[in-house]
């Protein structure tokens, strides 16, 4: 069983499927990881298969038509003989499906107007196709761009905003392009945000590039957008990483420490960055989550961000207008809120969250 809240959007304006409070959602079968897109959320099943449920008008619910179907999770329709071995957390692109099969092949549906599957072209598809890569070890996307590690090298596509591409240059493109400064350096996995993407390596350096008109880039820079991967500095290795943002000036980036400790930086209007206040922060934070509680998994959306504990517990923090934060109240919260327990994955994207929780759950309002 998967729990989720906030609010769906995309195509048409307005907000769609929305909840203010963890509503259940059920499955045929084990969940093994949840994913999600700005519309659209994702559970990948222990056997292979992959479920979708939000909207589905430019396909991204993979199943071959165009209606959404908020209640019912619907199965995204891969060609036979093809088993999903995982998909994106951190994040997927704009009305877009990403996942990896079990041979290391990518595949892609939904919108694609930016071109970020790769493909040469910017047509929508309304169920998964094959994309032009063969041993794809981690992938990401937000807006119209992603990125790609295809036999340790990383590729970007799509739109090219303010240098989320990366490459060292602003022009978008809709075929695979290198990504500048990571050659020969192992990723294990990538994140991205509306105009930004970032690169964990297997040393735990973490490099991030693109927009920065809110210290996004984390170098002590304000508004000094790149082109090319930037080194975050920080006090030891990072061993997660989740990067947020949906629009222009609200993008913030958390990442959890191999000592156990938070930093975050980037955009902070509604307090997402976890520190108690709000204000910007160009160069990484320490972020101390209350007494007792050790964080071990993160997740990051438009302005509110969530961390999973050692034991289960999901907290939350931010903006809450369409009910992310999860607590029922609404309200921008500067302060981490118990939502609920029993999860061991979570992903969030725009202003949908979507946990796994295989046992049992108790809401914030539990004894």
């Amino acid at each position: 069983m998967v729990e989720h809240w906030g609010s769906f959007f995309g195509g048409r304006k307005g907000n769609f499927g929305t909840t203010k409070v963890p509503v259940a959602v059920t499955l045929p079968g084990k969940v093994a990881q949840v994913g999600s897109s700005n519309s659209t959320e994702y559970a990948l099943l222990t056997d292979g298969r992959l479920y979708a449920w939000g909207l589905g008008t430019q396909g991204q619910l993979g199943d071959g038509r165009q209606r959404n179907s908020f209640n019912r999770p619907v199965r995204v329709r891969f060609p036979a003989g093809v088993r999903i071995a995982s998909i994106p957390t951190d994040a997927m692109p704009y009305d877009t499906g990403l996942a990896v099969d079990t041979r290391g092949r990518a595949w892609g549906w939904g919108h694609d107007h930016g071109g970020q599957l790769c493909l040469g072209n910017r047509k929508p598809f309304y169920e998964p196709v094959r994309l032009p890569f063969s041993d794809v070890t981690a992938l990401a996307g937000a807006s119209n761009h992603a990125v790609y590690d295809d036999r340790g090298t990383v590729y970007a596509c799509g739109q090219n905003v303010s240098g989320d591409l990366g490459t060292g240059s602003r022009s978008s493109t809709t075929r695979p392009v290198r990504v500048a400064r990571l050659w020969g350096k192992p990723v294990v996995s990538l994140v991205a945000s509306f105009a930004n993407s970032g690169a964990l390596l297997a040393n735990g350096d973490y490099y991030d590039w693109g927009y920065d008109a809110d210290g996004q880039l984390g170098d002590g820079k304000i508004n000094k957008a790149s082109d090319v991967p930037v080194k975050v500095r920080l006090a030891k290795p990072v061993v997660e990483v989740a990067q947020g943002g949906s629009l222009w000036g609200n993008g913030a980036t958390l990442a959890l420490l191999s000592d156990g400790t938070l930093r975050a930086w980037g955009d902070n209007w509604a307090g997402q960055l976890g520190n108690g206040q709000r204000g910007m922060r160009s160069s990484p934070t320490l972020i101390r989550p209350p007494a007792g509680v050790t964080y071990a998994s993160l997740a990051t959306g438009s302005a509110t961000s969530y961390a999973v504990t050692t034991n289960g517990r999901v907290y939350a923090w931010g903006a809450s207008h369409v009910g992310q934060v999860g607590d029922g109240n609404g309200r921008t919260t500067l302060k981490p809120v118990l939502i609920l327990t029993g999860a061991t994955s979570i992903s969030s994207t725009a202003n949908n969250v979507v946990v796994s929780v295989p046992r049992k759950v108790c809401t914030r309002q539990c004894n």
